[in-house]
């Protein structure tokens, strides 16, 4: 069994990064058969595109390099719990499971929000695993805020 932390300590890093360029510092990291197929932090501010984020870049990285639509059988890992948006992409890739760090109260779509899986008219719901790393992908998020508004 591979560790999951492994991953999750991959998607920390490009929330590190995201952090450093600007961005909101949230990464991405997609996994199929144990081997990192794409990795990315938020890019919205960098491309002004507000879909540039972690998940759909991941997403979007491992389609092109797999060439293919869909992602059955992969797994994501993600620092924060994925919007409503990025929950949808999830599901219509068809991923496999979802590793997220912290909850998103205010943005989330999974577990809070709309709980896009949990609704009628979503298709393919990827297992979901929470906390993984939680307090790590809280802390990125918290400091980065702190030194925004430090800034101001």
């Amino acid at each position: 069994m591979v560790n999951t932390n492994h991953f999750m300590e991959l998607a920390l890093a490009e929330a590190r990064s995201a952090g450093a360029r600007g961005e909101v510092p949230i990464g991405a990291v997609l996994v199929l058969d144990n081997a990192v197929v794409a990795k990315a932090g938020n890019r919205t501010r960098e491309l002004n595109d507000v879909t540039e984020h972690a998940e759909i870049t991941v997403i979007r990285m491992a389609c092109e390099a797999l060439g293919q639509e869909r992602l059955t059988g992969a797994d994501l890992y993600v620092t924060l719990e994925p919007c409503t948006m990025c929950a949808a992409a999830i599901s219509f890739a068809r991923i496999r499971r979802l590793y997220y760090g912290a909850e998103d109260p205010k943005g989330g779509g999974v577990d809070n929000g709309v709980r896009f899986y949990r609704q009628p008219t979503c298709h393919h719901t990827p297992e979901v695993y929470s906390g993984i790393a939680e307090r790590d992908a809280a802390n990125i998020l918290r400091e980065f805020f702190q030194q925004k508004r430090m800034e101001d």
